[in-house]
């Protein structure tokens, strides 16, 4: 593996789209407003305040220094529950690719639960394990992010041009900026944290302890809708924290984080020691603005088929073989690739975990163009 990063002088004060990373779109706002001034209070806040380090080492996917930025990009975005910075070994409770298509406008989430069954090359801690475990390689987490990216890798074929390492809990520190945000859960759902409050079925504004403890729950995902649409367990905690995300880009766009730099400083310092960034030799600065047009509505968010499974007593999310899950999982790794997941959700929109869906109409058809499909589909048929 690669050079690593010492968990222990991980420090970061960092960008307000530090989970999903390269939905960072919208982070457009540090440096627009079409003014000099406002470049440069980008550029300065940026290269002062968001800590960078080599997170993925030889598991990165290679770039010359300064080299134009062309999609298409996949990030390894991992969430833990341990603050970066912390020390010592740690798992992940989020596993995300971040993929950026090809013009650099669309992004899509593809979550890999964290009790996934994957083989882990290195062996460490083993060769056959959960997910999560990848993480725990070392107490060095640029080595143990390195293990996950390769075992990601090892499963899917990806091979990733950045990564990020964030805090969860950090990221919901922007909420006490933003006063609060909406989240909507499909159903009822009673926290096994604290005082155990309820929440209900709906839209609702939410502070930061609130949204924090809705984000994070699991077990309450275990109604008979959920294992029918896919939203129980570690699924239903995927899709809130993917909703979570959305919704802090939007309510931040709304208060017009995106246009005024003197706020988005405020809410890039937010985010505390959260994150820990890596976009190898390109220039975060450039990035960003390359991504201006990237919009938060247009996210689509994705869960890896899979379903529970048991192997020697354990309970796994295990893609089973010889299922529609592996022809699903196959064909989803390979659109990944081939930059064709519009393609690919609106042929699998089961597996599709947030509200934001793909323009199908406008979606071509067996490698046709929308436009000659619809084409196509006027002609007459012979009798």
């Amino acid at each position: 593996m690669g050079s690593p990063m010492k968990h222990a002088v991980a420090k970061a004060s960092s960008p307000w789209w530090a989970k999903a990373m390269v939905v960072s779109g919208s982070m457009v706002m540090v440096i627009s407003g079409g003014g000099a001034i406002a470049a440069q209070v980008g550029v300065t806040v940026l290269e002062d305040s968001v800590n960078q380090a080599d997170l993925l080492g030889d598991q990165r996917v290679e770039a010359e220094e300064g080299e134009k930025i062309t999609g298409p990009l996949n990030f390894l975005v991992l969430g833990t529950d341990e603050r970066v910075g912390a020390g010592g070994e740690a798992r992940t409770d989020a596993d995300i690719i971040v993929h950026v298509n090809e013009d650099l406008t669309q992004v899509s989430m593809i979550s890999l639960p964290r009790d996934l069954l994957v083989e882990i090359p290195s062996g460490v801690p083993e060769s056959e394990t959960k997910l999560t475990e990848a993480f725990a390689y070392s107490e060095d987490w640029g080595e143990s992010f390195q293990n996950t990216a390769e075992t990601i890798t090892n499963l899917t074929g990806i091979e990733f041009d950045g990564g990020a390492i964030a805090n969860f809990e950090g990221f919901l520190e922007m909420v006490d900026v933003l006063g609060t945000i909406e989240l909507c859960p499909w159903h009822e759902i009673t926290s096994i944290h604290g005082d155990k409050k309820t929440y209900p079925e709906g839209c609702a504004e939410y502070n930061k302890e609130d949204a924090l403890d809705l984000v994070r729950q699991r077990y309450g995902w275990d109604s008979e809708e959920d294992y029918a649409n896919g939203t129980w367990g570690d699924f239903g905690r995927q899709k809130m924290q993917q909703q979570a995300i959305k919704k802090i880009l939007e309510r931040a766009k709304e208060k017009g984080y995106a246009t005024d730099p003197t706020k988005a400083v405020e809410l890039l310092n937010s985010f505390g020691d959260a994150l820990t960034l890596d976009v190898g030799n390109y220039s975060l600065v450039d990035m960003i603005t390359q991504m201006r047009d990237v919009d938060p509505n247009g996210i689509v968010s994705i869960g890896t088929p899979s379903s529970e499974g048991e192997m020697y007593g354990t309970s796994y999310v295990m893609i089973h073989e010889g299922t529609e899950e592996e022809v699903a999982a196959d064909s989803l790794w390979e659109a990944i690739a081939n930059d064709t997941i519009n393609e690919w959700a609106c042929q699998n929109d089961k597996w599709l975990s947030g509200d934001s869906q793909p323009d199908c109409a406008a979606v071509p058809v067996d490698g046709g163009t929308a436009a000659e499909d619809a084409t196509a589909s006027d002609e007459p048929t012979a009798n």
